[in-house]
């Protein structure tokens, strides 16, 4: 049995396509192609999206599903600049309280966000030194019923204690080995958290773990100035040159925030095949800058776009990509919306190492979206990126195919209830701003 989605327009590679449509058989994109070529045989569902624009699903390359709780939260600590965002607020307030009970109604809470903004794949980066061993096993359980396609990993670092750091790499290594297998929907990669919070041993024996699993490793990087200057006047270098010296930049690695890098790093970075993860709202909420987005581009860098968990909103985090870097640049021809689609769909899934989703085309994966076109001026094949990135929202989102299933069908969530996920939120939420457990 077969599914048909019918539409008005259909995203291609090469653009825009009038009254074309997918067929869908299994997990995979069997056909795209006019309306009328798609023939239907005795069995087969047909999707009536004539009034939709058929796209595939975004790719939100880097999210903090436990982040949920930051929302509103009311604190003592005064934040000052980016380390005094983590050892005032971020550590002890939030990151610390995280347990295998707040893991599981977070993960919950995000899924809905995310599939409601159209995210059909996305990379997780769980940070809670109180939440493992076992967390990413409750993170998988919870979005394998939401129905999303996910790389998850668990930020391993020394702050708390060697023996949590060593417990970090342990729940990478254990989720990577019992979940890298072909058609997974959810699987892992190995991950630390920066050089600040990781000395250079344990940097090599990450990455070395990593090549010995095969598996993708992933950090943060550079996110503001304070880790630049904390490695020149601890090593003397600047982190991609420490990462470089360490052997960990390799094609395996996608680091995200990328925000206070120099040129020489970025050429590195481009010579080493490493990827990288751009979150131009987040970047700006914690004051760390700009990223240099558009000279990574130009390196051929594969980059992708992330919410940070922040905002998940996948169109407010492609409106923000497109806006800051013209302001940053004074120049509005930097960072056209087409470039910023890119890096939400097939750039971004290269980006996080899911390299047969993000396009519609015959063999990919069938993770589909359809959007609403009723914008109050026409959607046609020279404005479709601006209206897409800069003039729809989650709401004009009405289907959410992952893997040639349905998750949202008709604008109504088929796989998590909302309302009793929101109440129980809001409950585990005041427990959690006490500091309850």
């Amino acid at each position: 049995m077969a599914t048909i989605i019918k539409g008005a327009y259909l995203m291609t590679e090469e653009g825009l396509k009038k009254d074309w449509g997918v067929k869908v058989e299994g997990n995979a994109i069997l056909a795209v192609g006019p309306n009328n070529t798609l023939n239907a045989e005795s069995g087969d569902k047909v999707v009536d999206a004539t009034d939709r624009l058929v796209a595939p699903g975004f790719v939100n390359g880097h999210v903090h599903m436990y982040n949920v709780f930051a929302r509103g939260i009311t604190t003592e600590a005064l934040v000052t600049e980016f380390s005094s965002f983590l050892e005032d607020f971020w550590w002890p307030y939030i990151e610390d309280r995280i347990y295998h009970e707040q893991v599981e109604i977070t993960t919950k809470w995000a899924c809905i966000e995310l599939i409601k903004s159209g995210t059909t794949t996305f990379l997780d980066v769980l940070e809670g030194p109180n939440s493992i061993p076992g967390a990413l096993e409750i993170e998988k359980g919870i979005i394998e019923k939401a129905g999303l396609r996910a790389r998850l990993c668990f930020e391993a670092c020394q702050r708390v204690s060697e023996e949590n750091a060593q417990l970090g790499l342990k729940e990478n290594a254990d989720f990577v080995k019992n979940n890298n297998k072909p058609g997974n929907l959810v699987q892992g990669l190995m991950s630390i958290h920066t050089l600040f919070t990781g000395d250079k041993d344990f940097v090599r024996q990450a990455a070395q773990m990593a090549k010995e699993l095969n598996c993708d490793i992933h950090m943060h990087l550079s996110e503001s100035v304070f880790e630049p200057n904390w490695t020149l006047e601890k090593y003397g270098k600047r982190p991609v040159e420490i990462y470089e010296e360490l052997g960990y930049l390799a094609p395996n690695v996608v680091a995200s925030q990328g925000v206070k890098l120099s040129d020489s790093e970025l050429d590195t970075i481009a010579k080493r095949g490493a990827r990288l993860v751009h979150m131009p709202l987040s970047n700006c909420e914690v004051g760390g800058g700009i990223a240099p987005v558009p000279g990574m581009l130009e390196r051929g860098i594969k980059v992708g776009l992330g919410s940070d968990g922040f905002i998940n909103n996948f169109f407010e985090v492609m409106r923000g990509a497109w806006c800051v870097h013209k302001a940053n640049h004074e120049d509005p021809q930097i960072m056209p919306a087409k470039d910023v689609y890119n890096m939400a769909t097939a750039l971004g899934a290269e980006a996080i190492g899911v390299n047969n989703t993000g396009k519609l085309k015959e063999g990919y994966l069938a993770d589909i979206i359809t959007i609403k076109i009723d914008t109050p001026t026409p959607i046609n094949e020279h404005n479709v990126y601006d209206q897409l990135v800069l003039y729809r929202n989650p709401g004009d989102v009405v289907d959410v195919m992952v893997d040639g299933k349905f998750v949202m069908e008709d604008g109504k969530l088929l796989t998590l209830d909302e309302e009793a996920i929101r109440a129980e939120l809001r409950e585990a939420t005041l427990k959690f701003w006490k500091g309850d457990k």
